[in-house]
């Protein structure tokens, strides 16, 4: 923690401080503490611009083609983020089945629909009681019948249950920014990543200048001693991500929004994008606020303000990511970060990573 630099002020959260800032989206979280796993959805009733950015080389997904710019559907109702590695891909089609009876999805012949539903899965095996936890559609029903516009829930819930952080318990976290122009960006994160949010070196948080809120800041400002590394293990970390916007973009912008928002992935978690992660972000984009024009040669495609949006989003991201791993308590054999062992004086809150 070298250099000497004031927390990060220019932050404005939204009253949230959340996705749940994001008017029309909601989040619902099934978890099993027994079988330290869990599956948590972002359902976008009237439909929401979807893109995604896998970076990690592990991935577990569905529908992410569809997502490319390129491809012929503009609009997801859900994404769905599941533990239990390849198995938790089954969560996704109680999340189709949930939202066709609502009749929420692309129009299909006699008033049937076909609901949208892009899906990622972590490797949280042998953190339960039963090494596979029991993913069934009935985990992605159950985390629907939850979902809710309101603070979601943070650390070891949903997706976020049995989730590891380099070599400590991971979690679920979200936080959100608002522009000046007043797009709000928002991102939820789960984190089972391989790498870690703590310099070894220090003790501290590599992104220790981020504000975290009053729950987390001074907890943020510990400087712990961390477990021994795990080895690394093939395809068994991966930090999911969506980033929401209530800004009107469309497939191709809501990429680079996503790509962008990797950054602050990497920014918090050292290393990230590994050969053992499969690290992915979403981008969702409500179309309630439009872009700022900006003068200029760039003017037609809002470059500045797009611009804008990417970086609040890696931001969110960072945040989101910091909240979730603090916000988790010791369980499934992995020791809190709040539990670790102090490393020396706290972080002062005038320092930086």
């Amino acid at each position: 923690m070298g250099s000497t630099a004031h927390r990060d002020t220019s932050i404005r959260s939204g009253p949230d401080d959340a996705i749940s800032d994001i008017v029309g989206l909601q989040v619902g979280h099934y978890t099993d503490i027994e079988a330290a796993s869990g599956v948590t959805v972002v359902i976008c009733p009237e439909g929401a611009v979807g893109a995604v950015d896998v970076r990690g080389a592990a991935p577990g997904t569905r529908e992410t083609d569809l997502l490319n710019p390129v491809n012929l559907v503009n609009k997801v109702q859900a994404i769905v983020f599941s533990g239990g590695s390849v198995y938790g891909l089954a969560a996704a089609d109680g999340v189709v089945r949930w939202l066709a009876e609502k009749g929420w999805g692309f129009p299909l012949e006699a008033g049937a629909v076909a609901p949208i539903v892009p899906a990622a899965v972590l490797y949280d095996l042998g953190r339960g009681t039963n090494f596979i936890p029991p993913v069934t559609a009935e985990w992605g029903r159950k985390a629907c019948d939850n979902a809710a516009n309101r603070i979601p829930q943070m650390g070891a819930v949903g997706a976020g249950t049995g989730a590891r952080c380099g070599s400590i318990k991971g979690g679920l976290g979200s936080a959100s920014q608002v522009l000046p122009g007043g797009i709000t960006v928002a991102a939820l994160a789960v984190v089972n990543a391989y790498g870690s949010i703590v310099d070894p070196a220090s003790g501290g948080l590599w992104e220790a200048r981020m504000p975290l809120g009053q729950a987390y800041d001074q907890l943020a400002r510990r400087r712990v001693t961390l477990p021994p590394a795990p080895e690394p293990q093939s395809g068994r970390n991966t930090t999911l991500a969506v980033v929401a916007t209530d800004a009107v973009l469309d497939k191709s912008q809501a990429l680079k929004v996503a790509q962008m928002a990797h950054d602050g992935l990497a920014r918090a978690l050292r290393p990230a994008h590994t050969m053992f992660d499969g690290d992915t972000i979403f981008c969702l984009a409500t179309g309630e606020r439009a872009l700022p024009i900006a003068p200029g040669f760039f003017s037609g495609a809002s470059a500045w303000a797009l611009s804008e949006v990417g970086q609040a989003a890696a931001d969110a991201v960072v945040r989101a990511i910091l909240r979730g791993v603090l916000a988790a308590p010791t369980m499934a054999g992995l020791t809190a970060f709040a539990d670790l062992p102090q490393r020396g004086a706290a972080v002062s809150g005038t320092e930086s990573a």
